[in-house]
Parts: structure tokens; sequence; C-alpha cells
């Protein structure tokens, strides 16, 4: 695909695999471009889930902000960790290491459709980030086991066990995140089976966050939740990204899951992430996501679907 803007080099977007990721040349990222520009990104990410942006040197964490602006309403940094600041979280190796897949901030209703993430310094190697289309997951799921799928829902939480995903030495400062991140309980009860807002299509709505689904015991929950959660990781729906300095991310949140790899050692890594406000997930039945512990308002507003289309 190839877009010309008066303003704009010439645009292309480059596909990277059958079911998700491309990488668009021909940007400069700001809060100044114009609205066909923009579109475009909308109309590939939507498409590919998750695009990439080299050369974006010059960005600076208010041009990123502007940025995201010009793709939604960015929300507060997150719900629980408040020493973030106003605008961004660090995804800073000191303070944790996201290394288990999972969608952003499900432990909430208000899931965030999107987020931006600008590399500010990387380890001379690893480090990379892999995504995965949970759209792809879903569509490779035999008949009955996506009619299993649309009939359950699931509670996401954020305190479960990250001990049980690392046995690497905890470091300070990732003892204080992981308070902090607990501070307040949030529990919501999602659909395992969202059906996108904008696109239509159906998503598997899991990672980590998931602490059982409704109505099965602790021993089912866990049996069904690897079995739908490896369609997710199968390598066919996934894409790796390599960070070079100046790359930009974004991702559809709404579609996707992600992992960055710890295969760094001691090395410090810092991206800054700027999130997207979205909508409350609706199931194959209609029904919304509820919640059951904790108040979100302070940290997004809920997207009205109704002005995509526009």
């Amino acid at each position: 695909m190839t877009v010309d803007t008066a303003s704009q080099p010439t645009l292309t977007v480059t596909k990277l695999g059958a079911h998700i990721g491309a990488r668009i040349d021909g940007v400069r990222l700001g809060g100044e471009l114009d609205a066909a520009t923009v579109a475009t990104i909308r109309r590939a990410l939507n498409e590919h889930k998750v695009i990439f942006f080299r050369g974006q040197d010059h960005l600076t964490e208010d041009g990123q902000y502007a940025f995201a602006e010009l793709l939604g309403s960015p929300t507060t940094p997150h719900p629980t960790v408040k020493s973030a600041g106003v605008k961004s979280l660090a995804i800073d190796s000191e303070r944790g290491r996201a290394n288990s897949w999972h969608t952003d901030v499900t432990f909430v209703d208000r899931v965030p459709k999107a987020s931006i993430l600008r590399a500010e310094y990387l380890p001379t190697y690893g480090g990379s980030t892999t995504w995965a289309s949970t759209v792809a997951a879903y569509n490779s799921l035999p008949a009955p086991l996506q009619v299993l799928a649309e009939n359950l829902r699931a509670v996401h939480t954020n305190v479960y066990d990250y001990a049980a995903r690392s046995v690497e030495p905890v470091r300070p400062k990732a003892v204080e995140y992981r308070q902090e991140f607990e501070s307040d309980l949030f529990e919501t009860e999602h659909p395992v089976v969202r059906v996108h807002p904008e696109t239509g299509e159906k998503a598997l709505l899991l990672g980590h966050f998931v602490k059982n689904f409704v109505g099965l015991s602790t021993s089912e929950s866990q049996a069904l939740f690897r079995l739908f959660q490896d369609r997710v990781t199968r390598l066919e729906n996934t894409t790796r990204w390599n960070w070079s300095d100046g790359d930009v991310a974004i991702w559809d949140n709404r579609a996707t899951q992600h992992y960055a790899v710890d295969d760094y050692d001691g090395q410090p890594r810092r991206l800054t992430r700027i999130t997207l406000a979205g909508d409350i997930p609706v199931g194959v039945d209609g029904e919304r996501s509820t919640v059951l512990t904790g108040d979100a308002e302070h940290y997004s507003i809920v997207e009205d679907v109704e002005l995509l289309a526009s």
C-alpha cells in the first residue's frame, strides 16, 4: 500500500507476516501529521494489529503524546502505578520485566484500545518484543472450541503470581513496583471472546491477568486457559521486533497479546509507553464486561465506539 500526501514523503506499509505485523516507512511521527496520514495509520493498525516505525529519533515524550492524541484519548499512565507521572509509563527493566504473554490492563473494564511504545535506551543484544494476534488465534480454533470459548467468561485481576513465572533474582525496584502495582485491587469479568468494535472480528481475550473462568474449578480453568492460550502463542500467529534506536511500535490492544523477551542479562532497557482509552469489551452474545472490584474512572474514559465510524 502506498499513500502520497502533500506534507509527507511517500508512505509505504510493508507486511511482515500472514497474520500480524507491518512496518510503515515515510512518516515523521508527531502531533502535526495530516488527517490522511493518520487515517492510513489507523487502517494499517486495524489490518495488521501491530505496526512499526523506524528512524523516529526526533520524537520526545511530548511529541509522542501529541501524536497519541491524533489516534485517540490518552489514558493516565496506569490504574495503580501512580508514581509513573502524568503522561507516560516507563517500561524499565529495573522495575520489572514483562516476560509473560499478556494484553495490557485487562483487569479493568475499559481495556485500552492501543499503546504507543518508543525506545529510549536499549541493551547491546536481546530485548526484542513479540506480539501475537488474538484474532488469528480465535480463527485457528476448530468450530467446537470456538463455540466453547464464546460461551466462557473469565475473571481478570492485577494480583497474580509473578513468582511462578520467573526464577531470576528479584531487584529491589521490582519489589517496590509490584507493591504499587497491587496497591489497589481490580477484578473484572470479561468475555473470553470479544468482538472488535471497529473491524467486527472475534478475538480471544486472555493473557496472564486471567484468574479463572467463571463457573469452573481452578484445575478446569487452568486446563482450558492453556488450551486457548497455546493458540495465541503459536509462532505463525506472532511477529517479533528487534528494537533499534528511534523505533516506535503501536499495537491494537483489543486484538493482540505481547511478550518482552528477557534475554539481555543485566543490561538496562527502557521504553516509554502511552496508552489510548478503549471501550468496554462486548462478547458474541452482546453482553459487556462487568466490574467485580475497583473503579477505573480515574484511569481512563470509556471510548464512545459510535464515534469510530465517523
